[in-house]
């Protein structure tokens, strides 16, 4: 794909989440049965799981990569563009060796980092735990939990705000700072930009229910994987049997913003791709994968969306930004991580 040169995709999206450093290991079963986890499932830490991030790095070969949800999709987005600077991502790190390695890390892959520094939390960690292609995560938020909604108002995120057209945050960090998500939120519904969430995980959906249900008032887009579809469907005692119409009672909800519809976005693995638009839902099938290429299926739908938003921002059809959304998640899922290549060769 040849670089886009326009000026006007100068910081036109912002993403905001919690930036981790990802501990990803090759594991067996019996590491997810002894700190109770489950693949593809994700959490946040509990105390039983402290001890297994020194674990993994003493007792496996592991890999780090700069990683949080929201970042992978800012990632993969800013790869997809191939134009230094387009994205932008804000988020707490600490002042140590972990987060100059994730600041470097989002320098390297062309994102410009407006991040709030503390020198008195570590920078925030998830161990991926892989078995079999599935993948468990427990993020350790560490110093992200530590983000101000002050950082929000400095002068360096106010420029990057201003400039930004599309603002994507994923749904993790609802448990660190509603307020700046709902900042964003209505400052994306008086400009007329666009404002886009992630269900992100079911635990969110059931215990962090009225921070969610705040935070897609505001939302233009709404993504989400099946399992989260279903879990939002029950938590709402909506009909989870069809997951199109699922999204299109999502799509149907209160919005702050009148300007433009909601879009629904569900993906489901290998299954085709719903996306609930203007009372229609379409149906995207997926080009089947063989199984011996799968890797690793961790920041699958962290990839779908940076593919999916580096067209969005272009102006493309729903068509190209989900089909770009599967070509993304299907390079990501045959490399260990959220990793790509240098280059995109997506048409």
């Amino acid at each position: 794909m040849a670089a886009f040169t326009s000026p006007s995709l100068d910081g036109v999206l912002l993403g905001m989440g919690n930036p981790l450093l990802d501990i990803s290991a090759n594991v067996g079963d019996d590491m997810l049965t002894k700190y109770d986890l489950k693949a593809g499932n994700a959490i946040l830490a509990e105390d039983k799981h402290k001890p297994l991030y020194e674990e993994l790095v003493k007792n496996y070969p592991v890999e780090y990569i700069a990683g949080g949800a929201t970042q992978n999709s800012i990632r993969v987005c800013q790869w997809m563009l191939q134009q230094p600077n387009a994205t932008a991502m804000a988020g707490c790190i600490g002042d140590d060796a972990f987060g100059k390695q994730l600041s470097a890390a989002a320098t390297k892959d062309g994102v410009k980092g407006v991040y709030m520094v503390t020198p008195t939390v570590a920078t925030g960690t998830c161990a991926v735990l892989v078995t079999g292609g599935e993948r468990s995560l427990v993020a350790n938020l560490a110093a992200a939990n530590e983000y101000k909604h002050e950082h929000t108002l400095t002068a360096e995120l106010q420029a990057a705000i201003e400039k930004a057209k599309v603002y994507y945050i994923a749904g993790f960090f609802l448990t660190v700072c509603p307020e700046s998500i709902d900042y964003i939120g209505k400052h994306a519904a008086a400009n007329n930009k666009t404002f886009c969430m992630n269900l992100s995980a079911p635990f969110l959906i059931d215990f962090f229910g009225a921070q969610m249900q705040a935070a897609l008032l505001h939302c233009d887009i709404v993504f989400s994987n099946e399992d989260e579809a279903a879990t939002y469907a029950k938590a709402q005692k909506w009909d989870g049997s069809d997951l199109g119409k699922v999204a299109l009672q999502l799509a149907a909800q209160p919005k702050s913003s009148g300007s433009k519809p909601r879009t629904v976005v569900f993906t489901q693995g290998s299954e085709c791709t719903l996306v609930a638009q203007n009372g229609v839902v379409t149906r995207y099938p997926v080009t089947p994968l063989p199984k011996e290429a799968l890797v690793d299926t961790n920041g699958a739908g962290d990839a779908f969306v940076g593919g999916f938003l580096s067209q969005f921002v272009q102006g493309r059809s729903m068509g190209e930004c989900v089909r770009a959304g599967h070509y993304a998640a299907r390079i990501v899922i045959q490399r260990s991580g959220c990793s790509f290549p240098a280059c995109p060769d997506f048409n």
